[in-house]
């Protein structure tokens, strides 16, 4: 199972209010205790921070507010001795303005690089080459360069311009930057805006949207036809997977495919010669915790591929905390979200804090950092899911010696906390860990079957490997289900755990249990 850290949020080593490498170094024994397999780092390459790191300034370096090139290897090494791996967040899509690359691409329309970027002639009228908005703020998704009168593409900020992936210049040097990064061990990468990376060659038109389209097309005005899921793509993940499993052991490719409908979600893992992970965001973006969770699962099962393997995550650095999304910071919904991640077929993410229910953090205007909120919406922000990690009920919450200058606010710590859990048997925390214990001493749960079961209304219920049962509660009412005789090995109530079941088990609202048998595979 994968942990999703932001470096800036996790642990501050040296006092300046920005996490670091060596202090994510210095709680690796917290994950290995955990039962963490790998660590994945959002990015860590320099950059100006105008995305807060996803606008990359050097594809082969560390930003100085997070360490070192050898700050990064010795977390390598060090992960390593706790048996845990380090994946990067690498970004494909878009470079900074900053990056020399981009800076050299524009200096004339004659440079080496200028066929790196995505540039193209302007309207007849002067405006922009086509329809194409940025996701960013709406708006036009290409900014006019006045010294040579190209406009370049740009599908986030004008301070992110696109690489141009029909270019062969640039997929060797994406091929060096992989290699560079596995060379030194790095584990795999996380792939961002996996999905949009090839533009139309043609540059033609995205269809408008209407209005009987989803909300999300709507919302930016137009399909993106031309702007996301070229047949291209799989080109390059189909080279880069060669790639990856040329090693020994093979490398990870985790792409975030931020698609509307499984079918095209289907299409990222090849046939077994693409990505490894695909993340599900029908699952991220559910409305609720509820049976709707129950039917994209199923779906999915249905549509991946033979032998796709699903990967699940409930928060991330975008979406926010499911502690406060899906379950209003109540500690019955928190723990049935857990167990259902932590029981399904696939890899789980859990996202830094999920472990002890971690919940979004009102941000004051005047703090806000996300260019979401500073360009577009405030409400809409994601400053309010990246908050610096709660250690302990200090009021740098263990995170930072100097509480006054941590990057962002730091949230209730005194309430939720890693220490205090820790110390607490009944807590959050050692439920997590308990039931990723479960998970990894269960021969069912790691590589059994999903199989759904007939539940009443508000319940969700499935087997694994035909040998043990999930049954979830998502209901403000008591109800009743028929499940295979056992007994409850993992519950949410954990005073229910070691009970019989020979009859239909009764569960509580908002209650989950794991039954069958205990046993397990050394």
């Amino acid at each position: 199972m994968l942990y999703h850290i932001y470096p800036r949020s996790f642990a501050d080593s040296d006092g300046d209010g920005v996490g670091d490498l060596p202090g994510i170094t210095s709680r690796l024994d917290h994950l290995a205790w955990l039962g963490i397999d790998a660590i994945w780092l959002s990015p860590t390459f320099p950059s100006p921070n105008a995305d807060w790191g996803y606008d990359v300034a050097d594809y082969y370096g560390v930003h100085p507010e997070l360490g070192t090139l050898d700050d990064l290897d010795r977390l390598v090494v060090e992960a390593g001795r706790r048996e845990l791996r380090v994946l990067l967040d690498l970004v494909p899509n878009h470079t900074s303005d900053r990056h020399p690359w981009f800076v050299e691409s524009r200096a004339s329309r004659q440079s080496p690089r200028r066929s790196w970027y995505v540039w193209a002639e302007p309207a007849s009228d002067g405006s922009p080459p086509n329809n194409w908005v940025s996701v960013f703020g709406g708006g036009p998704a290409w900014t006019l360069d006045d010294a040579s009168g190209q406009y370049y593409h740009h599908a986030f900020l004008p301070e992110q311009p696109d690489l141009n992936w029909w270019s062969d210049e640039v997929r060797d040097e994406f091929d060096r930057i992989l290699g560079f990064w596995f060379d030194r061990g790095v584990a795999g990468v996380r792939i961002d805006v996996a999905h949009k990376i090839v533009k139309d060659w043609e540059l033609r038109d995205n269809p408008p949207a209407a209005p009987d389209d989803p909300p999300w097309i709507r919302e930016l005005g137009q399909h993106e036809r031309f702007t996301a899921n070229q047949p291209g793509v799989h080109d390059v993940f189909r080279r880069w997977r060669r790639l990856a499993d040329g090693y020994e052991p093979r490398r990870l490719l985790l792409g975030e495919t931020y698609v509307h409908d499984l079918a095209t979600l289907a299409q990222f893992y090849g046939r077994d010669d693409e990505l490894h992970l695909a993340f599900n965001f029908l699952f991220v973006n559910a409305a609720s915790l509820s049976t709707e969770l129950a039917s994209i699962v199923e779906a999915t099962e249905a549509t991946l591929p033979n032998g796709a393997w699903p990967v699940w995550t409930a928060s991330n650095h975008d979406a926010g905390r499911f502690a406060t999304r899906w379950c209003a910071d109540h500690e019955r919904q928190i723990r049935c979200v857990l167990l259902m991640l932590l029981t399904l077929r696939g890899t789980p993410v859990l996202y830094y804090g999920d472990e002890i229910g971690m919940a979004n953090v009102d941000i004051p205007a005047d703090c806000a950092l996300d260019p979401v909120a500073l360009r577009g919406d405030p409400s809409r922000g994601r400053d309010q899911g990246r908050t610096p990690m709660q250690w302990e009920g200090s009021p740098g919450a263990g995170f930072t010696r100097s509480p006054k200058r941590a990057w962002l606010p730091i949230g209730d710590a005194a309430t939720r906390n890693v220490a205090a859990e820790r110390d607490d048997a009944g807590s959050t925390l050692h439920f997590c860990r308990d039931a990723i214990a479960l998970r990894r001493s269960h021969p069912a749960l790691r590589r059994g079957d999903y199989e759904p079961l007939r539940a009443p209304d508000g319940v969700w219920a499935w087997r694994r490997g035909g040998e043990l049962t999930v049954a979830l509660n998502l209901s403000e009412r008591e109800a009743r289900i028929d499940v295979a005789v056992g007994r409850i090995a993992l519950a949410t109530r954990r005073e229910r755990e070691g009970e019989e079941v020979g009859e239909p088990l009764l569960l509580h609202p908002w209650e989950g249990v794991v039954v069958g048998e205990s046993r397990t595979e050394s």
